[in-house]
């Protein structure tokens, strides 16, 4: 099923009931800052096809409020938190205009319910993929460099107790997120093999490696633009790719101070504010 279509489908597309309802229920709980409960009980939002419907339907009403869709993330790249859903890939979410700051930024708790964050490398598409499902060197090809990165993660259902029914739906758990400033060239850097240090107010709270991300960040990447293509929704030279954490998220809270450094691709920090 194909849940990626034009904002305008709207108009022409009846989505099931339960759809619509589960829908507008994570709108409302974004905009109020309230968290709901699982979404997946409450309106009986079953698989992937359904979860991505209801997340298909929030992002065509976005784009229909003007904003734009400029990259996208993956999500579920750990091999235990996979298993602990009972998948065996990850999800992935859209990222939109708006969700963007950049190294050294405040980060908007008023946009926020509960808040955590985690350090990733981005990709930065440099060419346009087909239709098709590309290579492995097609794809390494259209890669124009790496970043360091930090996502803020957010779940609207109380207490982060979510399905993968519940976190596909809203939109793969994303809110916002942090580009470093300085691009680097993919083969500059070994990206399994990179260190990440994660530190919360100057104490270290988070540690891993690129091999965390589905044994490598760019592995990650590929699966995302196979998908991509194969749902009539390639990526595009200029969009952004949050490939997965490198290490366990952490809690953040209003005055928090965020600092990330990973391996070759340097360092990068926020403040809740």
């Amino acid at each position: 099923m194909n849940q990626l279509m034009d904002p305008m489908d709207t108009q022409h597309r009846e989505f099931p009931t339960h759809i619509k309802d589960a829908a507008a229920a994570l709108r409302a709980a974004r905009a109020s800052r309230q968290p709901i409960a699982p979404i997946s009980a409450t309106y009986g939002v079953r698989g992937l096809d359904e979860a991505y419907a209801v997340a298909g339907l929030n992002t065509q009403l976005r784009l229909l409020e003007g904003r734009r869709v400029v990259g996208r993330k993956i999500g579920l790249t750990a091999r235990a938190v996979q298993k602990q859903l009972g998948v065996d890939q990850p999800d992935f979410g859209m990222l939109f205009d708006d969700m963007e700051l950049l190294n050294g930024s405040s980060v908007p708790m008023s946009r926020l319910i509960q808040p955590k964050v985690e350090a990733e490398i981005a990709f930065v598409v440099g060419r346009d993929l087909g239709q098709l499902a590309p290579s492995w060197s097609e794809f390494l090809h259209s890669i124009g460099y790496g970043l360091a990165a930090i996502e803020i993660v957010d779940s609207a259902i109380i207490d982060w107790k979510i399905t993968l029914e519940d976190t596909v739906a809203d939109n793969a758990s994303s809110a916002l997120y942090v580009l470093a400033d300085q691009p680097v060239a993919l083969g500059a850097v070994s990206l399994a093999g990179v260190g990440m240090q994660l530190s919360l107010n100057g104490e270290i709270a988070s540690v891993g490696s690129g091999a965390a991300c589905l044994d490598h960040p760019l592995r990650a990447a590929y699966w995302l633009a196979c998908t991509m293509a194969r749902r009539g929704a390639p990526l595009r030279a200029g969009e952004v790719i949050l490939s997965g954490a490198l290490g366990p998220m952490v809690p953040v809270k209003a005055g928090d101070r965020v600092d990330v450094q990973v391996g070759g691709l340097g360092t990068i920090f926020c403040r809740m504010a």
